[in-house]
């Protein structure tokens, strides 16, 4: 473990430890390639710890065949770490067998409620909410509210949210940010995506 000093410590009354052990909104954003990948890099450290892991995809299709979703699964059920949930766009929310002629903008609200039914229950320890930058970005959902039931999530829920131009309150109220730049992608040049790379 790195062994640096922070520049300022906080004079907040936690200990040590229990800063360095409180739960953490994380957002991943920028135009760059690999922010669902570096989510995913946190989730398989989470399933090391044991800990219940909830992914939620907002944007991808449910009929693509996303490469983490298959490992994630299978050391899911493995019974060594923790315990995996996948939720795609179209698949998974609450409402599927309801309705399945629901456009996106309400897909991605439903899939939000949810989220906030997980929160409230504490059902997973980390949450992947990928591309879930995306509906804050368009309005579909409204980003004052997002971050009000973030900040008052229970317990020490971990939430990890991906996708292009997060919106600027998100940002500000996060914990960690990362934003992936881009210098250069085979793309640019005509190049399409290729198994194993992208997915």
């Amino acid at each position: 473990m790195p062994q640096g000093q922070p520049s300022v410590v906080p004079d907040d009354g936690l200990t040590t430890r229990q800063r360095r052990n409180r739960p953490l909104v994380v957002v991943h954003t920028g135009i760059g390639k690999g922010k669902s990948t570096a989510a995913f890099g946190l989730a398989l450290r989470a399933w090391n710890q044991g800990w219940p892991i909830g992914v939620f995809q907002f944007v991808k299709s449910a009929k693509w065949k996303v490469g983490e979703e298959n490992a994630l699964r299978v050391l899911g059920a493995s019974g060594e770490g923790g315990t995996v949930d996948w939720h795609k766009m179209g698949e998974g929310w609450s409402w599927v067998q309801r309705d399945e002629q629901l456009d996106n903008e309400d897909k991605a609200r439903e899939g939000w409620e949810q989220v906030k039914r997980d929160l409230a229950a504490e059902t997973y320890k980390l949450y992947v909410l990928d591309e879930f930058a995306y509906p804050m970005h368009w309005g579909w959902v409204d980003v004052d509210e997002v971050v009000s039931v973030l900040r008052d999530r229970p317990g020490t829920q971990h939430v990890v949210i991906t996708g292009r131009n997060a919106p600027e309150k998100l940002v500000e109220f996060a914990d960690l940010v990362t934003d992936m730049s881009k210098v250069k992608h085979p793309m640019d040049t005509g190049q399409k995506g290729q198994r194993g790379i992208e997915w």
